[in-house]
């Protein structure tokens, strides 16, 4: 038997619906645990939320995918994808984060205010539509995941006709049913990308890339490689897990109903309400992997040098050392602090904007659904099979 065969494997069926369960005894049996994940990769988890959060702004946890030194894949993407700000480490991450906040400031996200609460009232209009027609309508494919694409397609600069191919290869590329269809998904965003640079350099207007493209152009130290990274990163992360956060949500508040009736009483509670979603329902579970550069100790814990480490912020918002009744959603809950949407050099460029999106999709449903209600059972819905995040596939809705 193999060492990684003999590792716990806590990543199964039964995880994919409800990982909090599994949390919360690896919890309480230790701080950090070796398991291994679905392909039987050996990884250290991090659960407590005192040692994710301090471990996520450490410098010997290097986010370099060549400081791994026992064979970690993971997700593979092209070397011109590949130079993100989610890969590299302190000195690069700072000098293409400054690059990146040039151009992706407050002013530009608040421009996009309009357009996004017009979209979503667009989108609503064809839940409303479907619900009249047919009873019920999808949530995830009709509203949450095509807003974030049309508030990102617009920040780009992105064709409005290229929207729904994108949307179709972001989703393989999280859910494929075969290596060969992420390998495809993930080479056609590349050549869609590389051919939108250099359509945005002949043709350029007011949006994030071209502005990107400017700083690239002008000699900053941006590479192309970089910038063709920098476009994928801001599509992928403000596509995806906005997605999610919003389907995520609206089931939270449905599976919540007092804390939803409060919610229609006093609107003015909705940013709270979208922070407690953050910390209850996120749906990325791990940051991403990173790797020691040296020995360390972690919880009591030596990790060697270039083991894989997984630190969880979902297992830390539920740390009942941090944060007092975890497992309560409360919109009213006074502690705002959360992980998810990072910590340190990695703290989300895209927060702002991701807030606008779920705070304007969230407000528009309840708004236009006076009785918005679940359309089957909360126990027949099915879940993305991922140790990475835990995602709805498809959240059907009534109007009441």
């Amino acid at each position: 038997m193999t060492i990684e065969a003999a590792l716990p494997q806590p990543f199964n069926s039964a995880h994919f619906v409800d990982p909090h369960r599994a949390y919360a005894r690896l919890r309480e049996e230790g701080p950090v645990h070796q398991v291994a994940l679905p392909d039987g990769t050996p990884i250290w988890l991090v659960l407590r939320e005192a040692d994710v959060r301090a471990w996520l702004t450490d410098d010997r946890l290097s986010v370099n995918k060549a400081k791994s030194g026992n064979g970690y894949k993971g997700f593979s993407l092209p070397p011109a994808l590949d130079a993100n700000l989610l890969n590299i480490d302190p000195a690069d991450h700072l000098r293409l984060r400054r690059l990146v906040s040039k151009t992706f400031t407050p002013r530009r996200v608040e421009a996009l205010r309009d357009g996004v609460q017009a979209a979503a009232d667009g989108l609503a209009d064809v839940l409303a539509r479907c619900m009249e027609t047919n009873g019920a309508a999808d949530l995830v494919s009709q509203f949450a995941n095509p807003l974030p694409l049309v508030v990102i397609g617009d920040l780009l600069g992105v064709p409005e006709q290229d929207r729904k191919p994108f949307s179709d290869w972001v989703t393989t590329m999280f859910d494929p049913q075969g290596r060969e269809d992420m390998a495809n998904a993930v080479d056609s965003i590349h050549h869609y990308l590389v051919e939108l640079i250099e359509q945005r350099r002949h043709e350029p207007d007011d949006r994030l890339l071209s502005a990107l493209i400017a700083v690239r152009d002008e000699g900053d130290t941006l590479t192309e490689d970089e910038l063709v990274s920098l476009a994928f990163l801001i599509l992928f992360a403000g596509s995806e897990s906005t997605q999610h956060v919003i389907s995520g949500g609206l089931l939270t508040l449905l599976e919540h109903p007092r804390q939803l009736g409060a919610l229609r009483e006093y609107p003015a509670l909705l940013p709270d309400a979208v922070e407690e979603i953050l910390r209850y329902a996120h749906p990325n579970q791990m940051a991403i992997r990173r790797f020691p550069t040296e020995d360390i100790v972690i919880g009591g814990t030596r990790i060697p040098a270039g083991d894989t480490v997984m630190l969880c912020p979902a297992s830390a918002h539920r740390d009942p050392q941090r944060y007092p009744e975890p497992d309560r959603f409360d919109i009213h809950r006074t502690d705002k602090s959360h992980l998810a949407l990072g910590y340190g050099v990695h703290y989300c460029l895209g927060a702002p904007l991701a807030r606008l999106e779920i705070q304007t999709a969230l407000g528009t449903l309840l708004r236009r659904f006076p009785k918005l209600s679940l359309g089957v059972p909360a126990d027949q819905l099915r879940w993305r099979p991922s140790f990475r995040s835990h995602v709805v596939k498809e959240l059907p809705i009534t109007a009441g």
